[in-house]
C-alpha cells in the first residue's frame, strides 16, 4: 500500500510541473506546415529575434515560420 501511494506522489508531482511548464515549441516540421512568420529578405537572425524558426533549405516554402506547439507528453505509469 505505501509503494502506491509513492507513486501516487510521483505522478501528481510529474504533472504539476508538467502543467507548470506548458506546451513546448519545435522548429522541426514539414515544409508544408510551416506558417510564414517573417517577410522578403529576411535574415536569419531577424527572424530569430521574432521568435520564429530559419531554415532556407526548401524552396517554395517560408524560410521564416512560427514554431510548432507541440504538448508534452504524458509520462509513464508508476509500475510499483
Amino acid at each position: 500500500m505505501e509503494h502506491k501511494a509513492i507513486c501516487a506522489l510521483v505522478l501528481v508531482s510529474l504533472a504539476l510541473s508538467t502543467l507548470a511548464e506548458g506546451p513546448t515549441e519545435t522548429c522541426s516540421m514539414l515544409p508544408r506546415e510551416r506558417v510564414n512568420c517573417g517577410f522578403p529578405g529576411v535574415t536569419a537572425s531577424e527572424c530569430q529575434n521574432k521568435g520564429c524558426c530559419f531554415d532556407s533549405s526548401v524552396p517554395g516554402f517560408p524560410w521564416c515560420f512560427t514554431p510548432k506547439t507541440i504538448d508534452n507528453p504524458p509520462e509513464e505509469e508508476c509500475l510499483f
